[in-house]
């Protein structure tokens, strides 16, 4: 139709938000990024292809309708639009911010595969819902009719949060268990500011909270109360922990202080923008400040880390990695940002040892080259022998994934069964562990996953929850 607002691609390039400058991002933890004017949403809209198989839906794992909440922007119909992608997502200003949509919705764009650029899904998803808080459309959440029934949730994190909202909206009550002083999981303490400033998280949390559901913060299972304490409480239990156990890196000098974990280091930096007394950060363990940095890693945490030791004022940042940049997990456009910040990266590149007295000065490292693809189809670094290299490191930050804790034993619950690499065994049908009533979703089952997947288990995980606590009642009823 000629009115038709849409298929604009042709006409109109591809226009992401302006970013501050580098120099001037990298002096603080805001987001580098204001969200779009409203006109500048509405032509970003409009360059939809609205294909008849939105390969952008299928590639979100929370199935967004994409295409339908980009015309209703376009048209101007906003408040829809908010409304459409609240129907698949609990958090959407929250995964317009952080999920790495070059590798989901916008990297299987029609039009990004015709030459014309994505649509720019990610930053238009921030506008819509940062325009409901903004308007007050962000309705609190309505707990259905109370069933007299209760859930337990272990994890404050996006996986727990959402399971916790779908729950309470259908009348149970709720509480969720989580060892640390503010919900939010990684969202919280994990993601840095210049990505996820705190207070989206914070208004998400308190609109739960103010529906009803209660928060046990501080709270460590196993150590306040058992896993079968929670059983006994509940009439079903959810373990959504995630998984913070950082991967060991076994090397000669790997003891020496001043090599720490990019979860800890991450964590510090976010308790001081709270304002938190953090004696890490303020002996120096825990601060880049005027320190040649060494990253070792090259997935999102690393990227994470590199660029807030920046902006803690590192002498000099350097990230290394030991496969090329086409094949790192990390995002490419944090990449990007992060050589916009002063960022070196060292690629193909990989550490031998470590040295120094008692605290680390060196980094020894060896040259790598691919070699044949391994199991996961990328091609496998090996030892390049016609070259080594000592880089200068004050500090060593090693980012190089998660494993599960030992949960059996941290909640008490030797029967819980796990699989060989600890994370928790589940039916996948329907998302129970071996032990009746106590399910789990998120990190935890899956292994270390993006927040959109943990968002989407905790959308799903509410039905069987439901349907097995609707059994316990009919059971009771028919009992009495």
């Amino acid at each position: 139709m000629a009115n038709d607002p849409m298929l604009k691609f042709v006409a109109t390039a591809q226009a992401f938000p302006d970013k501050r400058a580098a120099k001037l991002r990298a002096e603080d933890f805001a987001e580098i990024a204001n969200r779009y004017a409203p006109k500048a949403a509405t032509e970003q809209s409009a360059r939809c292809s609205q294909c008849g198989v939105p390969y952008c839906s299928v590639h979100c794992p929370l199935g967004n309708h994409i295409p339908d909440w980009l015309r209703l922007t376009a048209q101007g119909r906003l408040r829809e639009a908010y409304e459409m992608s609240s129907l698949t997502s609990t958090m959407p200003e929250i995964c317009g911010r952080i999920c790495p949509q070059d590798r989901l919705c916008e990297g299987n764009c029609v039009i990004e595969f015709a030459g014309h650029g994505a649509v720019t899904i990610g930053s238009v998803e921030k506008y819509i819902t940062d325009t409901a808080w903004a308007e007050g459309w962000v309705e609190p959440v309505q707990p259905g009719a109370a069933r007299g029934q209760s859930v337990g949730v272990i994890g404050a994190g996006p996986g727990g949060l959402t399971a916790a909202e779908y729950l309470r909206v259908a009348g149970y009550e709720v509480h969720i268990y989580d060892r640390y002083d503010r919900a939010g999981g990684l969202l919280t303490y994990g993601i840095p500011g210049f990505k996820l400033e705190k207070d989206i998280v914070m208004r998400r949390a308190e609109r739960l909270r103010a529906g009803g559901i209660r928060f046990h913060q501080n709270f460590e299972v196993g150590r306040d109360a058992s896993l079968n304490d929670l059983r006994a409480r509940h009439d079903a239990v959810l373990i959504a922990t995630g998984v913070y156990k950082p991967r060991d890196i076994k090397l000669p000098g790997v003891g020496l202080a001043g090599i720490v974990p990019a979860l800890g280091y991450l964590t510090a930096s976010n308790r001081k923008g709270f304002g938190d007394a953090v004696p890490a950060f303020d002996d120096g363990q825990m601060n880049a400040a005027g320190k040649n940095v060494v990253v070792i890693g090259g997935g999102d945490t690393a990227m994470d880390c590199v660029r807030t030791a920046v902006r803690q004022g590192a002498k000099s940042v350097k990230c290394l990695y030991r496969r090329d940049r086409e094949n790192m997990p990390g995002s490419q456009r944090e990449v990007a940002h992060a050589q916009e910040e002063g960022v070196e990266f060292v690629w193909l590149s990989g550490p031998k040892n470590f040295g120094g007295q008692d605290a680390v000065t060196t980094v020894h490292g060896s040259k790598m080259r691919l070699g044949a693809p391994d199991a996961s189809g990328r091609r496998a670094p090996e030892t390049d022998p016609k070259g080594d290299f000592t880089l200068d490191a004050d500090m060593v930050i090693t980012a190089l994934g998660f494993e599960a804790e030992d949960l059996p034993r941290l909640f008490g619950a030797d029967e819980l069964a796990v699989t060989r690499w600890g994370t928790i065994r589940v039916d996948h049908k329907s998302m129970m562990t071996n032990l009746p009533g106590v399910f789990a979703i998120g990190d935890i089952v899956r292994g270390a996953s993006l927040v959109v997947w943990a968002i989407k288990d905790g959308r799903d995980v509410a039905e069987p929850m439901h349907r097995w606590m609707s059994g316990i009642a009919k059971s009771v009823n028919a009992a009495a």
